[in-house]
């Protein structure tokens, strides 16, 4: 015959398993939006290489290459960025939070759309200088 002890335990332990359980998915979805983050910051460096590459070799003949190769990194960007924003809505969607509130899968598709707009204005601006003689 079980003690009131022992129910007491059995009780305890259950409670616990349920808590790690929940406190395990709210830590998945912190560290999915930390991964979300660190996409945004690789498709940034890829924006970054593309202007980097079009200050370096602006001289590069013909004058439509250097815009070219600097437009495939900026493209690789706004790539990076909707991939980061769809696997992480995929993933946010299929957890549930207990302690913490999760962020909306439009918050990432404002934050994605946002920063693709700069990018394209970006790559309008580059396509839009004059070559320097």
């Amino acid at each position: 015959m079980a003690g009131p002890e022992t129910e007491q335990t059995a009780a305890t332990t259950a409670l616990s398993e349920w808590n790690s359980t929940q406190l395990a998915e709210d830590r998945t979805i912190l560290a999915l939006e930390r991964t979300f983050a660190g996409w945004l910051r690789t498709g940034m460096a890829s924006l970054g290489i593309g202007i980097g590459f079009l200050a370096l070799f602006q001289e590069l003949h013909p004058n439509w290459l250097p815009r070219a190769l600097a437009t495939l990194f900026i493209l690789l960007g706004i790539f990076i960025f909707w991939s980061a924003e769809r696997r992480a809505s995929e993933a946010i969607e299929r957890l549930h939070t207990h302690s913490i509130q999760r962020v909306s899968r439009r918050y990432l598709r404002a934050i994605a759309l946002s920063v693709s707009i700069g990018a394209v204005i970006l790559i309008a601006g580059l396509w839009s200088l004059t070559a320097q003689p």
